[in-house]
């Protein structure tokens, strides 16, 4: 059984395969000119679909035809070159393209996930015992697709991630409307903060300290789903890469993911196409 639905696999491998340089079958250097073939890049993209949705180690997803070095060669490759963060890009676009992002409401939050093997962005989590853990600081527009996101370890506060979020945000999105409403909750309800949001022009909403969470949960709805449809990736839920670009190439696959589906649904009731789904469950 694949790991995701046929809709939302082919579509990304055609953009993913895109992002990627033409190498041939048999490398050139090599003195003899042959020796075993190079292994297709799909094949190699299916088994890390496979590792982000199970979370399982490259040697359990290893099969004859693909091996987990391979793998994992393969996907530092990939990582270095940016290619996840560019589909990404690509998704956003193709989604303010068909549906409009709303862009003037964005919403911030943080999510600590385990990182039980450690690495450069992994952090002692005050939720899990002083374990190693991760925390990913994402933003999302009014319906919830995520624009922008960052990765640190998990003993950092969600406050100080607030700035590079926003530049990630820029980076992934280019310019933002004047008017821009950022909704936050109450780790954010400090003096720093609305300094920062005054500084880069956007109006705060923040929720305030000492007062019921359900009275002022304002629009951060947005945020809270999206963080839950990531978490859906065993990648992210439980995350053993070490490496910075490792990590955060599996972040903006996921964000990519989420951001293909939403835009698949969404265009399902506006457009038609071949192979168009005919229920809001992809298939």
């Amino acid at each position: 059984m694949p790991a995701l639905p046929s809709s939302l696999l082919e579509p990304a491998w055609v953009q993913f395969s895109a992002l990627l340089p033409v190498r041939e079958e048999f490398d050139p250097r090599h003195p003899l000119r042959r020796h075993r073939r190079r292994i297709p890049n799909r094949i190699v993209f299916e088994h890390v679909i496979s590792a982000l949705v199970h979370g399982s180690g490259y040697e359990r997803i290893a099969s004859p035809g693909c091996s987990d070095r391979t793998i994992r060669r393969r996907v530092r490759q990939w990582a270095d070159l940016g290619a996840a963060q560019e589909l990404h890009r690509i998704a956003l676009d193709a989604y303010d393209r068909m549906i409009g992002l709303q862009l003037s409401e964005i919403s911030v939050d943080g999510c600590i996930t385990k990182a039980p093997c450690g690495g450069e962005v992994s952090g002692r989590s005050p939720v899990d015992r002083g374990k190693q853990g991760l925390k990913r600081s994402v933003a999302t527009e009014g319906r919830g697709v995520p624009i922008g996101l960052i990765s640190a370890g998990a003993n950092r506060h969600d406050s100080p991630l607030l700035e590079p979020t926003l530049e990630a945000t820029k980076d992934q999105v280019g310019t933002l409307p004047e008017q821009v409403n950022v909704n936050l909750d109450r780790g954010y309800d400090s003096g720093k903060t609305r300094t920062l949001l005054d500084e880069q022009g956007f109006n705060g909403e923040i929720a305030r300290k000492g007062l019921p969470a359900p009275i002022q949960a304002s629009k951060r709805w947005a945020v809270e789903r999206t963080h839950a449809s990531m978490n859906g990736y065993g990648k992210l839920r439980r995350c053993t890469e070490k490496n910075i670009t490792t990590v955060g190439f599996y972040l903006h696959l996921a964000a990519a993911l989420v951001t293909l589906r939403a835009l698949i649904r969404d265009a399902r009731s506006r457009y038609r196409w071949d192979t168009r789904p005919t229920t809001r469950r992809l298939k």
